[in-house]
């Protein structure tokens, strides 16, 4: 995982940089604990048993352990794809499907591979398969999305972004 530091002085990815069927550099997070899982929970509010009470979630619901939130996946893919995207790119869409529970102990890889490559309006868009494997090698998070990235010696990608006319 990246630092803040590492963040702020990160090298641009140009749309030149990619070839089809190139494989991003993956974040891995975890294993994940109750205590990750919680303070979610508590951030967000969300105070379904499932996802703090271990006795409930295992003996009342019939759950492997807590789990993890689908919206704290929602929110892990979009930064995965901003963080490859910095400084000066767009994470411009994503869709998923949640088709794997998360629990402690678990550790997560989130992966993109180049499936499209496409200029419009000056701007580069790749578009990705993108997903989240657990350490089993289940994919429990299949998707899509695009970015936009800037062409070496082209325009900026505006910000905020704007989508480009025909796209």
């Amino acid at each position: 995982m990246l630092s803040a530091d590492e963040l702020r002085n990160k090298t641009q990815l140009y749309f030149d940089d990619l070839e089809l069927q190139q494989e991003m550099t993956a974040l891995v997070i975890g294993p994940l604990t109750t205590t990750h899982i919680f303070r979610w929970s508590a951030a967000i509010e969300n105070w379904g048993r499932i996802h703090y009470d271990q006795n409930f979630a295992i003996y009342h619901e019939g759950l492997p352990n807590i789990l993890g939130h689908g919206s704290w996946k929602q929110s892990i893919l979009p930064r995965y794809l901003k963080d490859i995207c910095l400084p000066d790119g767009w994470m411009w869409k994503v869709s998923f499907q949640h088709r794997a529970m998360i629990v402690p102990g678990d550790t997560i890889t989130c992966w993109a591979k180049v499936t499209s490559k496409s200029t419009q309006d000056g701007l580069g868009l790749i578009g990705l398969d993108v997903g989240m494997l657990l350490q089993t090698g289940v994919e429990t998070c299949p998707g899509k999305a695009t970015i936009v990235l800037p062409i070496r010696g082209g325009r900026a990608v505006p910000y905020p972004f704007v989508r480009p006319k025909n796209a």
